[in-house]
């Protein structure tokens, strides 16, 4: 009789109990209310990041087009003349056929639209922008334009 005394004691003790299952739901559910808004605040701070990486490294590859070519690329030729040579004037005499940008393409921003750039600029030789969360010009907090 002891055997299947025994046998009855360990199947009870194999698995969880709904009370025990409830608990650690509920203490996952607090741990989460508790970390999600930190995480996700920083995630907006990290895409304004990339953002001015990004700008930063175009202002680069720009720089080494003007190396080059003595020129920057006008409006008109934009971004896109640093991974494909333009074919309309200022046409740039020595061209690196590698590009200027790694990889051969322009990078988006954070928010999956192109960067704006304008030449000559308003604050310089040129302007490159992203038009931040909202894609529209203007703006205040993370919709703000981020610019060079």
């Amino acid at each position: 009789m002891t055997n299947s005394v025994s046998k009855t004691f360990n199947r009870r003790q194999q698995g969880f109990t709904l009370i025990e299952i409830m608990v650690v739901v509920v203490i996952i559910s607090v741990l989460i209310g508790l970390v999600a808004p930190n995480i996700l605040g920083r995630v907006d701070e990290a895409k304004v990041t990339a953002a001015q990486t990004d700008i930063a490294t175009i202002e680069q590859a720009l720089e080494m087009y003007k190396l080059d070519n003595q020129i920057f690329p006008s409006t008109d030729q934009g971004l896109q003349a640093l991974v494909e040579k333009p074919n309309t004037s200022p046409v740039p005499r020595k061209w690196n056929s590698a590009g200027y940008l790694k990889k051969g393409k322009l990078p988006v921003d954070p928010w999956g639209t192109e960067y704006q750039y304008i030449s000559p600029g308003s604050t310089g030789a040129f302007d490159i922008y992203s038009l931040g969360a909202d894609g529209r010009e203007g703006g205040e907090g993370y919709d703000a334009d981020i610019g060079n």
